[in-house]
């Protein structure tokens, strides 16, 4: 029989990973959790014991009463748990065997496995969290660099919450304004005449809440990136050092470095931190045609992830400079190219079918690598962009280049300090603002035409919905079964 999120059965689930670790915590929750727990623990203490206590005993064996594991349990009483119910953390040693016995140990008790998210799930039901600060939970689970788990504590703490609860009052105060006019006569009220014939009450109020939704939905933009982390593809010829900058952004030699063009044949990635923001750095097989077929394989791989990417970086070996192999890439990708001095001399017929407009050029930056033994020249530039001298070998460069980086991203300063301001923490919460903003937008276009009120009062209530069910105030059974269930178990 499946079970299904909403009852309030005592679950159990592990809260760490079990393995080769000093301690294992399990956690429990639900109605009679502690009397359930108490009846497989000596002393039997448990069921006694206030809220926020630790007591020290053991698991034991329902039917036996042998001893399982050496266990410390903190309590926690209803309301004032993590869930709001009765709840325990029971902390046992580590390793895979003692955290398996003691969890088999509590089901035989009674415990069902918990369902992912589901602790989660319930201090929701519970009014301990809404639905923004019970996505940041998983959120700094999730949490890949520092700067991401600065602004998912921020959602935790309820900074978004309090924003969209904020907008919310004042779109409420808009509407409530406009159902006055509905609901009475006009010789019942005093207002003036153009009002009633179809001004927006509020305006300024409804106006300013547009500002700030407005504000909210672009703060997605980098916060998707601090979640998500981007793909940042290192490209260009063979032997132009790609696996080098790899490794040196890396701060390890994980990819295999050769005079011999070619090395690389198939792309190979890691997860790195640049200015606080997740970066999945991907080295790639040289661009080049070649016979060998799993270079080509690898070659064609590398080309499918250039159109992926969200910063492709491109470099140039400085020691032969940009040569017609070069050139040819970077028109065979899209890339928008601009070569100034002497190279713009050396361009092809049919180059200028690049283009400004290209998409990926907004993502190109281009590295004229090994510049500490074949200086830039000091005009090099493509796509109206100066080309980003460094060294691979030396590390000359690398800070302009991981700035350069989270410009591409638009993930500046300005936006890593935006900790400290509401932003959206989930796309869920990007739908639902974008709705609200454009129901508001609609509802100020029709006030605009001096449209009736009751065209324009249903817009309103649109638009608080829409916020209402971004903190859960608004939810249904599916849509909240849907989001816990990525959660992972014990969360």
């Amino acid at each position: 029989m499946k079970t299904h999120y909403g009852d309030d059965s005592p679950i159990a689930a592990f809260a760490t990973t079990p393995g080769n670790s000093a301690l294992t915590l399990i956690r429990c929750s639900g109605k009679g959790a502690v009397e359930m727990a108490a009846s497989v623990f000596a002393p039997g203490t448990i069921a006694q014991a206030a809220g926020n206590t630790v007591i020290h005993g053991w698991v034991v064996s329902p039917n036996e009463k042998s001893k399982i594991d050496e266990v410390l349990v903190s309590v926690f009483r209803a309301p004032k748990s993590y869930t709001g119910e009765d709840s325990l953390d029971i902390c046992c040693h580590g390793g895979l065997s003692a955290g398996k016995a003691v969890m088999e140990t509590l089901k035989t008790a009674g415990f069902r496995d918990a369902l992912p998210g589901e602790f989660t799930f319930r201090a929701f039901m519970n009014g301990k969290l809404d639905l923004t600060r019970s996505e940041s939970v998983m959120e700094l689970v999730c949490a890949k660099t520092e700067t991401s788990r600065r602004h998912a504590v921020a959602r935790l703490s309820g900074a978004l919450e309090a924003e969209i609860n904020e907008i919310k009052k004042m779109l409420v105060e808009v509407l409530s304004g406009a159902e006055i006019f509905l609901d009475y006569d006009e010789d019942e009220i005093e207002a003036d005449a153009d009002e009633i014939a179809g001004k927006l009450p509020k305006q300024e109020t409804a106006l300013a809440a547009l500002a700030r939704l407005n504000k909210l939905a672009a703060s997605w933009q980098y916060e998707r990136i601090y979640q998500e982390g981007a793909a940042v593809v290192i490209a260009g010829r063979p032997n132009a050092g790609k696996s080098s900058l790899f490794n040196l952004l890396l701060k390890e030699d994980r990819s295999i470095v050769t005079e011999f063009p070619g090395t690389t044949r198939d792309w190979i990635e890691a997860w790195i931190s640049i200015e606080g923001i997740p970066i999945r750095l991907i080295d790639t097989a040289g661009l080049r045609d070649s016979a060998d077929s799993v270079e080509k394989i690898g070659v064609e791989r590398s080309r499918k992830l250039l159109q992926e990417a969200d910063v492709v970086l491109y470099l140039i070996d400085g020691t032969q400079g940009v040569t017609s192999a070069d050139r040819e890439q970077l028109a065979e990708e899209s890339f928008t190219t601009e070569l100034h001095g002497e190279e713009r001399e050396k361009r092809k017929d049919g180059d200028e079918r690049i283009t400004e407009s290209s998409e990926l050029s907004k993502r190109l930056l281009v590295l004229w690598n090994k510049c500490d033994v074949a200086p830039m020249p000091a005009d090099a530039s493509f796509a109206a962009n100066r080309v980003i001298g460094i060294s691979a070998k030396t590390g000359e460069g690398l800070a302009e280049l991981c700035a350069a980086i989270a410009r591409k991203l638009k993930c500046t300063q300005q936006a890593t300090d935006d900790v400290q301001t509401a932003a959206l923490g989930s796309a869920r919460q990007k739908k639902l603002v974008d709705t609200a903003a454009a129901a508001l937008e609609h509802a100020l276009a029709l006030a605009a035409k001096e449209e009736p009120l009751d065209l324009i009062a249903p817009l309103l209530r649109e638009a608080v919905n829409a916020l209402g069910e971004i903190t859960g105030e608004v939810s249904t059974a599916d849509i909240l079964e849907e989001m816990f269930s990525n959660f992972c178990v014990g969360k």
